[in-house]
C-alpha cells in the first residue's frame, strides 16, 4: 500500500475528517473522531492526524508521548467503514510506528485497545506488538513492540 500517507488535520481537510465513521458493530472499541479531536485540544501531547490513499481521506490516527522519560502511544486509528478491509490500516500502522520511533527517537511503542476487538488485535500482532500483561485505566489491553534490528 504504497499510495497511504500520513497527513497533518488543518482546516482545509477537518470537515473531511470528521466525516469518518466506524462500523456500527465497531462503536463500543473506539471513540468517535470527534471525541478525539476534544481530547487533543485539553492535552496537547496528542497528535491527531488523517490518513490519506492517494488523495482521499480514508482514515483518522492519534499518537503522542507522554511523562519524563515518555512512553510514545499509538492512541487511536480509525478506518472509515467504507474503507475498511482494504489494507489500509495495516499500512497506516505501519507508518505511524515509524513516525513515532523517528519524532520521539524511540524504539518501544505502546497502545491499547478493548477485549474482543480481535480484527484490531490480529493486525497489531501481525506487526509485532504483544500484550503486556498490563490493562489502563479503561480496562483496555496494552501491547507493546520493541524495535529490533530484524523487524523495522
Amino acid at each position: 500500500m504504497n499510495d497511504i500517507t500520513i497527513r497533518d488535520i488543518n482546516m482545509d481537510n477537518l470537515a473531511r475528517v470528521k466525516r469518518i465513521r466506524i462500523k456500527e458493530n465497531q462503536e463500543n472499541f473506539i471513540e468517535t473522531v470527534d471525541e478525539c479531536l476534544a481530547e487533543a485540544e485539553i492535552h496537547k501531547e496528542w497528535c491527531p492526524v488523517s490518513i490519506y490513499a492517494g488523495e482521499g481521506i480514508v482514515g483518522f490516527a492519534m499518537y503522542g508521548a507522554f511523562g519524563i522519560n515518555p512512553d510514545v502511544w499509538i492512541d487511536r486509528i480509525i478506518i472509515d467503514a467504507s474503507h475498511q478491509g482494504k489494507g489500509y490500516g495495516t499500512a497506516a500502522m505501519q507508518q505511524l510506528m515509524e513516525i513515532v520511533m523517528d519524532k520521539y527517537s524511540v524504539r518501544t511503542v505502546y497502545l491499547s485497545f478493548t477485549s474482543g476487538n480481535y480484527v484490531a488485535q490480529k493486525i497489531y500482532e501481525k506487526l509485532g506488538f504483544r500484550f503486556t500483561e498490563e490493562f489502563d485505566s479503561a480496562g483496555e489491553l496494552i501491547y507493546r513492540y520493541e524495535a529490533t534490528a530484524g523487524n523495522i
